[in-house]
């Protein structure tokens, strides 16, 4: 057991009775009947708006149904035919080791030797004896068909759920099942925020909000995300001659949520309340000791399920993965963000498909950040592998192009498999002698997207180390699958050895870290994205916080992620202390936009930045981004501009701001629901911006004004926009940290008027004096100063009070 004194820094978030939703004082004590299909009053709201998002991202219920009936399909041919193989197929006439007689009258004597396909295969009747004499297969199969029944009985209930989701989508929503895939999340999330007006589906709050809705589809992975932030889960282990090694599986995974949040003895009570005696404090040391006990059984229970898990999961990855290694072997070096990547860089209140879509924008630059390292060593050896490999494959396909009754002579298919596979591998190695790699601006090309990274990584881009770490987010397909092979093996001991010795920190981190919302329920206070109660000094929340460094989120996480949940819902209203933080923010923006390049004049170089960065293209925002990130390596190495004028030295900082400065000269003159946000053309979405540009780069990056294109350009523009913040926020906190740090002296940036840009490129030159005087006073925050690098951050925290349980809503 952990220290007591150690957790009395813990201390419970006191309730306040601003921090609750707005509106929540209007409970309704009435509901009137409404029609026949009306969706009032739904006793699992949760579970309903799980439902409807999985339904959405699902493209509907004919796809849901038919992915679930080839999961059924999928689990019967892989028990049917392993048994067939064991028990029914003859191996030695298969392998030609026992001669098979075929001598029929009339019959060639010299096709006796010809093996066929049912000569081994055993005759049905003796292939049901082996069966029956087998008690091991016998008790296998009863197992399998009783979770095939338990599956196939699930199976009709999602049939019977996803039916009356598609009929909500279809009566109350008004959205066709072939309009589906055209219609984004954030329609449907405006419509069931409209309909709750109307049909009360919570009877706790008299309006829902977007917060409401993702609590309530994020309830446990937002307490998941928190775990991993604060270090409180055991997925990093020190193992002999490999280090710090970060072990987190599907298996792993699913055990952590069935012991906290929904299995027998977890401490919820239901699906949205923790159980009431989590949340005092007098018995903390009796119920770690419970814990403890149920962590101890249930991986006793991992470890008596072992072989059976082992054996399926071998089987599952054996016909999963073997054709395609077969087809393309390179497909194991191949990199694949890892599961705990995915809760270390995942925003508080981040649903799947933007997490998904943020990561995949994030995955050429780290690919190609993770390929900038070579090893000379490797290279010497790979190439000499691959050279050999190649000299004898090269004999076996000339000498089966001569004659093909090679390929019958034993095991020359397997060599010339064996020896492809070997040159695929070994060229993996072999770096691009024609591409040249900069890792710190390739770090920071991640980073964008990313956003979140360790302090230590600025400036060590370039050192194995930061490799390595990168890999614990970014790991090999090979690695991933050898991972989830052991994690039966690996599981238990975790459980019994590991996470029972921090059953104390779990209960104290639940008790201290658990609010009660009305209409909500019960959420990890750090969903809330409090900049006050779990803000960090360093990341811009300095004199907002009141939070002890227990109660802050590691990484600037409650900072990122607020920028983000706004930039994604523009029409939220955001809290008193979150609104503070975000004008601040913005007055900071403005500030340190006086003394950067203008968004003109980045603009005109984004054909040089992309080329730069070796992306293939990159148009509108992506062109952008690409131009605010390597403007430093521009003026510091000198380069001229397109119409040959010098270009002032500048950071990525001063240049992010420029942008998002330049986007704030004109505010909207009405306003939505809730604060506009975001840095999208107005011409896109009018109602929803933050930062909004002149109609010159709404041309400039616009070209269509279908309602396709626009959506898109609305996701691309959001994604832009909480990159350039994450590298701004990224600056301001290396400088707020260290402000001990020189900065060199840096010429004064040439004025937006005495820059001219050429006609042809759809800019029109406008007067810096004139922009600026649009701008209101900046407030000087923190007393930063530019610099000329960046960083991402990872976690957000709040917390809300709750004066009446959401009961069975």
């Amino acid at each position: 057991m952990a220290n007591f004194e150690v957790y009395q820094e813990y201390q419970r978030i006191e309730d306040f009775e601003e921090d609750s939703p707005p509106g929540e004082e209007d409970l309704l004590v009435h509901v009137p009947e409404g029609l026949r299909d009306s969706w009032h009053h739904i006793k699992n709201l949760d579970n309903f708006f799980t439902r409807i998002y999985h339904f959405h991202q699902k493209n509907g219920f004919a796809c849901m149904m038919l992915t679930e009936f080839f999961e059924l399909v999928q689990f019967l041919f892989v028990v049917t035919f392993t048994t067939f193989l064991v028990n029914c197929v003859e191996y030695d006439v298969l392998f030609a080791n026992r001669a098979v007689n075929h001598s029929t009258p009339g019959q060639n004597p010299f096709d006796r030797n010809k093996v066929t396909l049912p000569d081994a295969i055993l005759p049905t009747q003796q292939c049901t004896q082996s069966i029956q004499e087998n008690s091991w297969i016998i008790f296998l199969l009863i197992m399998a068909a009783i979770f095939w029944i338990y599956r196939l009985a699930k199976v009709f209930c999602n049939v019977l759920s996803y039916w009356e989701i598609r009929q909500f989508y279809v009566k109350a929503l008004k959205i066709r099942m072939d309009e589906l895939c055209n219609v984004t999340w954030q329609e449907v999330q405006d419509r069931l925020i409209s309909l709750q007006r109307e049909q009360q589906m919570c009877i706790h709050k008299k309006e829902l909000t977007e917060l409401d809705i993702y609590h309530r589809i994020l309830r446990f992975k937002n307490y998941m995300v928190a775990m991993i932030n604060k270090s409180l889960l055991p997925v990093q282990l020190q193992l002999p001659l490999l280090g710090n090694v970060v072990f987190l599986t599907q298996g792993l995974k699913y055990n952590f949520e069935l012991i906290l949040f929904w299995g027998p003895g977890s401490l919820f009570q239901n699906k949205w309340n923790l159980h009431p005696k989590y949340k005092r404090s007098g018995n903390r040391l009796e119920l770690a000791q419970k814990l403890s006990r149920v962590i101890l059984l249930m991986g006793l229970a991992n470890l008596l399920l072992c072989p059976f898990i082992l054996v399926w999961q071998v089987l599952y990855a054996f016909f999963s993965y073997t054709e395609v290694i077969r087809r393309e072997p390179g497909s194991l070096g191949a990199r694949r963000w890892s599961l705990y990547g995915r809760l270390y860089l995942r925003h508080f209140n981040e649903l799947n498909h933007e997490l998904h879509g943020r990561l995949g924008r994030g995955y050429k630059p780290t690919s190609k950040y993770m390929n900038s390292f070579t090893s000379p060593l490797m290279t010497v050896l790979a190439k000499n592998f691959a050279f050999f490999s190649g000299s004898v494959l090269a004999v076996l396909i000339a000498l089966t192009v001569y004659d093909e009754d090679v390929l019958t002579v034993q095991h020359i298919l397997t060599a010339i498999t064996v020896l492809g596979v070997i040159i695929t591998i070994t060229r993996s190695f072999i770096p691009d002698e024609h591409m040249v790699w900069c890792p710190e601006q390739l770090l920071q090309c991640m980073l964008a997207h990313i956003h979140y990274m360790p302090d230590h990584w600025r400036g060590n881009a370039n050192k194995s180390e930061t490799r390595d770490e990168v890999a614990q987010l970014f790991q090999y397909k090979a690695v991933f699958i050898l991972e989830e092979l052991l994690s039966p093996i690996v599981t238990p001991f975790i459980l019994i050895f590991l996470l029972r010795n921090k059953s104390l920190e779990i209960i104290d981190f639940f008790r201290n870290f658990t609010v009660e919302v009305v209409g909500v329920g019960d959420i990890c206070s750090f969903a809330q994205m409090d900049i006050r109660r779990h803000g960090n000094p360093t990341w811009m929340s300095e004199g907002q916080t009141e939070a002890s460094i227990y109660q802050q989120a590691e990484n600037g996480k409650t900072e990122l992620s607020l920028m983000h949940f706004t930039i994604k819902n523009p029409r939220w209203q955001p809290p008193q202390e979150s609104s503070v933080f975000i004008s601040h923010l913005k007055e900071k923006v403005q500030h340190d936009a006086l003394g950067g390049p203008s968004t003109q004049l980045l603009l005109s170089e984004v054909p040089l930045c992309t080329s730069l960065q070796s992306n293939e293209s990159a148009t509108g925002p992506d062109g952008l981004l690409a131009s605010v990130l390597a403007h430093p390596i521009l003026t510091a190495s000198g380069l001229q501009g397109r119409d040959h004028c010098f270009i002032p030295p500048s950071t990525a900082a001063s240049a992010a701001a420029s942008v998002l400065a330049s986007l704030s000269a004109s505010q909207l003159p009405h306003h939505s629901r809730g604060r506009p946000h975001g840095l999208l053309p107005s011409s896109i979405h009018p109602e929803s911006t933050m930062y909004r540009s002149d109609r010159t780069m709404i041309d400039s990056l616009t070209y269509s004004d279908s309602r396709t294109r626009s959506n898109t350009l609305q996701s691309e523009f959001a994604s832009a926009e909480m990159s350039l913040h994450a590298i701004y926020l990224h600056e301001l906190h290396q400088q707020s940290s260290q402000p001990q740090r020189t900065l060199q002296p840096r010429q004064n940036p040439v004025p937006l008027r005495d820059v001219h840009i050429a006609t042809g490129s759809g800019f029109q030159p406008r007067s810096r004096v004139g922009f600026s005087t649009s701008m209101p006073n900046p407030a000087l925050l923190g007393h930063w100063q530019v610099e000329e690098e960046y960083e991402d951050d990872q976690e957000m925290i709040s917390g809300s009070t709750l004066k009446q349980g959401p009961g069975s809503s």
